[in-house]
C-alpha cells in the first residue's frame, strides 16, 4: 500500500510538471508575441531559411537524377564498345535545354531551376579540380624525360598543326560567331588550343581496355599524349592570362605562370618527394596526411586563381609533382576515383548540358560550319600525328593508329570549352558547335582504331 501511494505521488508530480511546463511556455509565448520585433524577426528568418531549404532539396534531387542518368548512359554506350564518358556527356546534354528542355520544359524547370545552377556549377568546378588532380597523379614525368626525339616530334606536331589550322579557321568563324568585344588574338589563340587538345585519361582507358597499354606502341601513344597534355595546358594557361589582362598586365600574368611552373617542379617537387615517406609509413594514408595533401592541392589551385589562370591548372600541377608510382598516389587514386567519377563528374556533364543548346545551331549554314570545325580538328590532329610518325620511322598503320588516338578529346576538351565560355571568349553558339566536335572526335576513335589495328600490330 505505501508503495502504491508513492507510485501515485510520482505520477501526479510528473503530470503536474508537464502541465506546468506547458502553461509557462504558453505564457512566455503570449508575452513574447506582443513584443514589437518578434513577428518581423520570425518573418525575416523564414525568408532566409525557406529558399535555402528549397534550393538544397532541388539540388539533391537534381544530383540524384544526374547520377542515375549518367550511369545509365555510360553503361549503354559501353555496350557499343564506346568509352563510358561519352555516354555520360550525352546524358548531361539530354538533361539540358537541347533534349529535356524541348520535350518537357516544365520538367526541366522543376528539376534544374535557375536557382540551382550556381550551386551545381560550384559542385562541378570542385569535381573538375579533383579530376585534374587525379590526371596529374597518373602522369609519369619519367616517361617525359626518357621520351626520345620521336615522341617529342610527334606530340608537338600533333599540337602545332591543329593549332595553326584552328587559328586559320578563326579567320572564317570570327566575323560570324564572335563580336568585337573579343580581341581576335585571344579568339584565335583559344580556337587553336581547343583544336590541339588530346584527352590523356580517355586515351589511356581505350588502350587499357584493349590490353595494349604496355606494348611498345601503347607506351609511345601514352608518352605522346602526356607531352601533348602538359604542353596544351601550358598554352591554355597563356591564353587565359592574355584573356584576363591586357598589355603589360598580360605579360606579368604570363611571367607569374612560368614562375609558378618553375617553382612547382624545381622547389616543390623535391620537397614533396622527401615529405611523402612521412605519411606513407602505414598501409593507408592517415586522415591527417590526406588532409595535408588536399590542403596543398587547394593551395596550388588558389595560387593559379590568384595569378589569373584557372584553378584546375594548379590542381593538375600539384598532382603532377607527386610521384605517380608512390603508394600515396595509388592510395589517393583508389579513394578518390570512384567518388569523383560518380558524384562529381556527372554534375559537370549536366552543367555543360545546361549550357549546350543544339537549337542554337540552326540551318544548313550553321551545320556546315560545325562540320567544318570538326573536319579541321580531325585533319589537324590526325594529319599532324600521321606525318610526324612517318618522318620518325613508324609504319603507316602505326602512324595512323597513333593519329586516331591523339584525336580523342573527350572530357578534357569540355573543360577547356567551359573555361572559354566563362571568359566570354566564345559564344554559346560556338560553344555548342565545339561540344559537338568533341563528342564526334571521341566517338569515332574506338571504331576506327579497331579497323586499323584489326590484325593487332600493336601487340608486340
Amino acid at each position: 500500500m505505501p508503495h502504491s501511494t508513492s507510485r501515485l505521488a510520482v505520477t501526479f508530480g510528473y503530470g503536474a510538471t508537464l502541465v506546468s511546463a506547458v502553461a509557462i511556455f504558453l505564457w512566455i509565448r503570449t508575452v513574447g508575441e506582443r513584443l514589437g520585433g518578434a513577428s518581423v524577426l520570425r518573418q525575416s528568418q523564414a525568408a532566409l531559411e525557406g529558399p535555402a531549404i528549397n534550393t538544397v532539396s532541388h539540388l539533391l534531387l537534381a544530383l540524384a537524377v544526374i547520377i542515375i542518368t549518367a550511369r545509365a548512359m555510360g553503361v549503354l554506350f559501353s555496350w557499343f564498345d564506346q568509352p563510358a564518358v561519352i555516354g555520360e556527356v550525352v546524358g548531361g546534354i539530354m538533361l539540358g535545354p537541347s533534349v529535356l528542355g524541348r520535350l518537357a520544359p516544365g520538367v526541366l524547370a522543376g528539376l534544374l531551376p535557375p536557382a540551382v545552377a550556381p550551386f551545381l556549377g560550384i559542385h562541378a568546378q570542385l569535381g573538375i579540380m579533383l579530376y585534374m588532380f587525379l590526371v596529374g597523379l597518373e602522369l609519369d614525368l619519367g616517361v617525359l624525360r626518357k621520351s626520345g626525339h620521336a615522341t617529342i616530334a610527334i606530340s608537338h606536331a600533333s599540337i602545332i598543326v591543329p593549332f595553326l589550322l584552328g587559328s586559320g579557321l578563326a579567320l572564317v568563324i570570327y566575323p560570324v560567331l564572335s563580336t568585337s568585344d573579343v580581341p581576335f588574338t585571344v579568339f584565335a589563340l583559344f580556337i587553336g588550343v581547343s583544336m590541339s587538345i588530346t584527352a590523356f585519361p580517355v586515351l589511356a582507358r581505350i588502350l587499357t581496355d584493349r590490353g595494349i597499354h604496355k606494348t611498345r606502341m601503347g607506351t609511345l601513344a601514352l608518352a605522346c599524349a602526356a607531352v601533348d597534355d602538359v604542353t596544351a595546358w601550358c598554352l591554355l594557361a597563356l591564353v587565359v592570362s592574355i584573356a584576363h589582362a591586357r598589355g603589360l598586365q598580360a605579360l606579368w600574368t604570363a611571367g607569374l605562370t612560368v614562375a609558378f611552373i618553375t617553382l612547382m617542379f624545381v622547389v616543390m617537387r623535391p620537397l614533396v618527394r622527401r615529405w611523402l615517406p612521412t605519411i606513407q609509413g602505414h598501409e593507408k594514408i592517415s586522415r591527417t596526411g590526406l588532409s595535408t595533401v588536399f590542403a596543398a592541392m587547394l593551395a596550388s589551385a588558389m595560387a593559379t586563381e590568384y595569378i589569373g589562370i584557372h584553378g584546375i591548372f594548379g590542381a593538375f600541377m600539384f598532382g603532377a609533382i607527386v610521384p605517380h608510382d608512390s603508394r600515396v598516389a595509388a592510395d589517393l587514386h583508389d579513394r578518390l576515383s570512384d567518388v569523383v567519377a560518380i558524384l562529381f563528374l556527372p554534375a559537370f556533364f549536366a552543367f555543360t548540358g545546361m549550357r549546350t543548346e543544339i537549337g542554337l545551331i540552326s540551318g544548313v549554314g550553321d551545320w556546315l560550319l560545325c562540320g567544318a570545325i570538326t573536319l579541321v580538328a580531325c585533319v589537324g590532329k590526325f594529319g599532324g600525328t600521321l606525318f610526324a610518325g612517318r618522318l620518325t620511322g613508324l609504319k603507316w598503320r602505326d602512324s595512323a593508329a597513333l593519329g586516331v588516338l591523339m584525336n580523342t578529346r573527350g572530357l578534357v576538351e569540355l573543360i577547356v570549352l567551359n573555361i572559354g565560355l566563362d571568359l566570354h571568349v566564345i559564344s554559346p553558339r560556338l560553344f555548342t558547335m565545339l561540344v559537338v566536335m568533341a563528342l564526334v572526335t571521341t566517338f569515332m576513335t574506338t571504331p576506327i582504331l579497331q579497323r586499323i589495328v584489326r590484325s593487332d600490330p600493336w601487340t608486340h
